[in-house]
């Protein structure tokens, strides 16, 4: 299944039909989304066929199509990261923007179990859906900036086409209220300007968000950002500049111990998160917007997808 938007089709069908032909496999089948479609009926299509495996082109979003298709079965999803972002492929260690070996590992490489999100989302019109993400959902800036990113400068610039709705987003530095529970716990209140419930932790441009965050560790990692006043956003971008070194390095893990965590910073660990709010907030998972809800309940299921890699 691919997105032809995103990939090189003619070149992915000569890799594929070699692939094929080495391995001993029949021809694939073929499946292409739809403009103004998210692939959701290419997804269903794909996963008719009962096939051996299902070779996803695209990104985040278009993979976490064929994910709701495919969780909870025994058939694997290879990945051939071809998005703007690519977080799971990333976060998985899978080849990123590279065709050759993006096929090659998906006819070579063994499949191993990967948690799965799913979020059930109370919208601001009473309809109430349900999806699964397997990198991130995203409450406030996050969806915001999912939603308001110029397609055109997206498939143009990547990453860094997320940076003038960052900036509109800081510089209004407006936040809301929300309730939520952990796992079932008593209920908290707070106000905050995004939340971020993560299977993989690390954002576009490499910043990692959410450093205990594992997408097969059976948990969901929930990060909240709560700056107080617009100055807490630089104390906010200095600690995430400095959080893979304060993480993933000997000396910045001691020297975090001597470093309070930031205010407007809280984390949480939890199977699941229930959270509600008094006005509707926009929604993102794994960077397509879903539209404004006024609650949602976001559960982890282990081991729900099998990956190649």
């Amino acid at each position: 299944m691919y997105n032809p938007a995103k990939v090189d089709v003619v070149r992915l069908r000569l890799l594929l039909e070699e692939a094929e032909a080495a391995a001993g496999y029949e021809p694939a089948f073929w499946f292409e989304t739809a403009p103004g479609d998210d692939g959701e009926q290419a997804a269903v299509d794909a996963a008719a066929t009962h096939p051996v495996f299902v070779l996803v082109a695209g990104g985040d979003g278009t993979v976490r199509t064929v994910a709701e298709q495919l969780a909870g079965s025994a058939v694997p999803l290879a990945v051939a990261a071809a998005g703007s972002g690519n977080l799971l492929a990333r976060a998985l260690g899978l080849p990123v923007s590279d065709l050759p070996a993006a096929v090659k590992s998906a006819f070579d490489g063994a499949a191993h179990a990967i948690d799965v999100g799913h979020a059930t989302l109370q919208h601001a019109d009473g309809m109430v859906a349900s999806h699964v993400f397997l990198v991130m959902a995203g409450i406030g800036l996050d969806a915001r900036m999912a939603a308001g990113t110029n397609p055109r400068l997206k498939k143009r610039l990547g990453w860094v086409a997320y940076a003038e709705p960052i900036g509109r987003s800081v510089l209004a530095n407006a936040d809301f209220a929300l309730h939520y529970r952990l796992d079932g716990g008593r209920r908290h209140s707070t106000r905050a300007h995004t939340v971020i419930v993560g299977n993989c932790g690390t954002l576009t441009g490499g910043i990692l968000l959410i450093p205990d965050a594992r997408p097969d560790d059976g948990i969901l990692d929930t990060v909240i950002l709560r700056p107080r006043r617009k100055g807490a956003w630089l104390q906010i971008g200095v600690r995430l500049a400095l959080s893979r070194f304060l993480h993933r390095t000997t000396t910045g893990k001691f020297l975090r111990q001597l470093v309070r965590q930031p205010f407007a910073l809280r984390y949480a660990r939890a199977r699941r998160i229930d959270v509600t709010f008094n006005t509707p907030q926009e929604v993102e998972l794994d960077g397509d917007s879903f539209g404004a809800i006024t609650a949602a309940n976001i559960t982890i299921r282990p081991g729900a997808l099998q990956l190649i890699s």
